[in-house]
């Protein structure tokens, strides 16, 4: 969210953001209603210390002047009664409007209408060329027998999987290696709450718009009632999280940071649950978009200083662009176009890994700079060296998530008899070089 007062003195750029964006906002209509709210808290506070003058004089008045003052006080009283729920009204559209107001996108993201519009930055690593007609990881998967995805969906429901043997050791290293990268370059592991609140969510920029919505959000809501330390039922809301983000940002909510801590860097492992609403019809096949998997997600917490968030999201990229090539995988980096862009984001990249058996690129992680759209949500702040208080900037990257990763390796590592060899870097973790066909099922 940003600030109204920025609003108002850059009306021109954010309507030229929105349309960027492809965001359907009525600017006018919020400056609008931005007067109209002043407007009345003028009148209603005019109003209270009117009352508030009256409450003190009036025991010192005569009777005759204290029933005048007295009924005066009933007069105003009647009159903040009325405009406060008109202030209600306004109020609720006017935060329904701030909640799509974007961010104001980098000078070097491309404009653009939709993915179709994304620039390659690069790409490295050699697309293997292969002696035979190379499987997908649905095939090599079950002929290994360590991905069942019948009695996936049999007992999860769609889009549901079962990994099995090696395949676990092949998942559980690639986070492990994720991890210890991340340990290595400075960021604090966290295995952060994938169970929060909504505060987080909405902080965050996972819901649309102010509160949550089925339709659209692709968030899960627990049903299920939870109890507060006193026994009584609770009211909160609660949700599963699609990626450690929220819960890793949130962790500072509401609160004032030392300047010279910062940037703060932080890494968590979570499992992460997507309800894929929007992706209905889409990779209906096989893990590549499955409501439930495991990553390693990156977050910096930083001062508000553009320059150096550019370059702390350089650094970010820099590690995801080295777990890839530590694994053998070929990569490419795509800047993201305005119209593939979040609301609330400033820059933001994508990375993608060659799938030989879907023959085509899938994206492996997306790396964004906020600035500090999700602070001002999340209410993070610092106190500069003149004693200023501002809000910190925030940013998020994956390091490395187990489904399309898991592809990657399945598909580019495949041999000619059906076997796949095992990256070097995670063969301490599998315990063995190559993942052979087996006669029959260990299971």
């Amino acid at each position: 969210m940003l600030d109204i007062k920025f609003i108002r003195e850059n009306t021109d750029k954010l309507k030229k953001a929105a349309k960027d964006k492809n965001i359907d906002l009525d600017l006018d209509r919020l400056l609008t209603l931005d007067k109209k709210r002043r407007e009345i808290v003028r009148k209603i506070e005019d109003l209270r210390a009117e009352k508030k003058k009256l409450n003190e004089v009036v025991g010192n008045l005569t009777e005759e002047d204290r029933e005048s003052a007295i009924e005066k006080g009933k007069l105003i009283k009647d009159q903040i009664a009325k405009l406060e729920p008109d202030y209600k009204v306004i109020e609720k559209e006017y935060e329904s409007l701030m909640v799509k107001v974007p961010t104001i996108p980098s000078p070097d993201t491309p404009v653009g209408k939709s993915d179709k519009d994304n620039k390659e930055i690069y790409r490295k690593g050699e697309i293997p060329k292969f002696d035979f007609t190379p499987k997908n990881h649905i095939e090599l998967g079950k002929n290994l027998d360590i991905l069942d995805l019948e009695r996936g969906a049999k007992v999860g429901g769609y889009r549901g999987y079962y990994l099995k043997n090696e395949g676990v050791m092949l998942v559980m290293g690639i986070m492990m290696h994720a991890l210890s990268k991340m340990v290595e370059r400075g960021y604090a592991p966290m295995i952060p709450p994938t169970l929060i609140k909504e505060f987080a969510l909405f902080g965050s920029g996972y819901f649309k718009g102010l509160e949550y919505n089925s339709e659209i959000d692709e968030i899960y809501q627990i049903a299920t009632r939870d109890k507060e330390i006193s026994g009584e039922i609770t009211r909160e809301k609660k949700f599963l999280v699609g990626t450690a983000e929220p819960s890793l940002l949130a962790y500072y909510a509401n609160e004032i940071l030392e300047e010279g801590k910062l940037p703060l860097k932080m890494c968590g492992f979570s499992p992460c649950y997507r309800s894929e609403i929007g992706s209905y019809g889409k990779d209906t096949k096989g893990m590549y978009r499955v409501h439930e998997f495991m990553k390693v997600e990156q977050v910096i917490i930083a001062r508000a200083d553009v320059k150096e968030a550019d370059k702390l999201q350089e650094e970010m990229l820099g590690i995801s662009e080295e777990l890839h090539k530590e694994l053998g995988i070929p990569y490419r980096r795509l800047q993201i176009c305005t119209g593939d862009m979040g609301v609330g984001k400033y820059r933001m990249f994508d990375s993608e890994a060659w799938l030989p058996g879907l023959d085509r690129w899938g994206e492996t992680g997306s790396a964004s700079n906020f600035l500090d759209w999700q602070a001002r949500r999340l209410n993070v702040k610092y106190v500069d060296k003149d004693g200023n208080k501002k809000f910190v900037y925030m940013l998020n990257n994956t390091a490395l998530a187990t489904p399309r990763t898991f592809i990657a390796i399945l598909e580019n590592y495949q041999q000619k008899d059906g076997s796949v060899k095992v990256p070097e870097v995670l063969q301490k973790y599998v315990g063995k070089e190559i993942i052979s066909l087996k006669s029959k099922s260990q299971i």
